[in-house]
């Protein structure tokens, strides 16, 4: 007597193919519905990224000096490049949040909210008007607040982790440079697979309040139990889209943030590459919205397919008449 076996997570290149089809498919709606809703909030997100940190603003210094001291004073060791390094950008990563967050708060919630309903909807020849997904933004919002806390409390977690870390090797005479490099890289380590893990949460949790009409932690309750056993895949789903991301923002940091910075390079035309490279971004965004929706119906197909595989067969030989013949007996829900 065996158990039913566990039905397989789809693959990470099929959930990519039907996301990039679902694109095409309706690639009128994505781009100009969806992708310029997104607009002002991929805008604003370059911006921030390319001109926050080397703004004259006192906001970023000020944060990196604050939190320099906090983790000195929290008994991680000084000398320390990895505690720089992640105080830097930590400092940039809350600086140009601030300078987004009017923009992510409105337009990238609209955006997504228009993506997610399209895929939600019964299939129906028109598209949808822009009240009809309008009704998502409530949900969509005290999600967005809650994930916020989440990875506030993410962050807070993995300090502590370190914090008694360090302490207890300090404590046993593990202070060398070289054991603090090994330690610091570790250190590294653990803070990503923590914060990866919170993000793909957080941005499963988005989906299914748009999906479901359910906001805040209960939204990231259920993303919490869809994704068990799936981390593998959402964190191998966010890798590409990442990567593409950075690659964008990196051109964006080399056609206009470096032109800018020189006297006489400055063109009308700069304005409008510039605007082409954030609707690059804003199409993105989309597509990633997309990936997240798939992956959320994958994860809730698996989900439902497990609890099926609750139920399991007993074959038995029976006998009759002299003849040998195979019988199926269905057994009840194992509790």
């Amino acid at each position: 007597m065996e158990e039913y076996p566990r039905i397989p997570m789809e693959k990470t290149r099929k959930i990519i193919r039907r996301s990039v089809h679902t694109f095409l498919q309706n690639y009128h709606y994505f781009t100009t519905t969806a992708a310029l809703l997104a607009l002002p909030y991929s805008g604003s997100a370059l911006l921030s990224q390319a001109f926050v940190p080397s703004s004259s603003s006192t906001l970023l210094p000020t944060l990196y000096f604050r939190l320099k001291a906090l983790f000195q004073a929290a008994g991680f060791p000084p000398s320390s490049q990895f505690f720089s390094l992640l105080s830097l950008k930590i400092s940039q990563t809350i600086s140009s949040s601030v300078f987004a967050l009017p923009f992510t708060l409105t337009f990238l919630l609209l955006a997504k909210a228009s993506v997610i309903h399209f895929l939600n909807r019964p299939k129906h020849p028109s598209l949808p008007s822009f009240s009809s997904f309008i009704s998502l933004y409530k949900p969509l919002l005290i999600t967005y607040l809650s994930n916020s806390l989440l990875l506030l409390s993410a962050n807070a977690t993995a300090f502590t982790i370190l914090f008694f870390a360090f302490n207890f090797l300090e404590e046993f005479g593990f202070s060398s440079p070289n054991f603090f490099f090994i330690f610091s890289a570790a250190g590294a380590v653990l803070y990503s697979i923590i914060i990866a893990n919170a993000l793909i949460i957080c941005n499963l949790a988005l989906v299914l309040s748009g999906m479901e009409g359910s906001g805040g932690y209960l939204a990231i309750l259920k993303a919490f139990v869809l994704i068990r056993g799936r981390t593998s895949t959402g964190l191998s789903l966010a890798v590409p889209v990442n990567l593409v991301m950075a690659a964008i923002e990196a051109l964006f940091h080399f056609r206009i943030v470096r032109a800018f910075h020189f006297p006489g390079k400055v063109t009308p035309d700069m304005g409008l590459e510039g605007m082409l490279i954030a609707f690059l971004y804003s199409i993105l965004v989309v597509l990633d919205t997309i990936v997240s929706c798939i992956f959320f119906k994958s994860c809730k197909n698996g989900s439902l397919m497990e609890e099926e595989g609750r139920f399991y067969y007993r074959t038995e030989i029976a006998r009759e008449d002299g003849d040998d013949h195979l019988q199926l007996k269905n057994i009840e829900e194992i509790p």
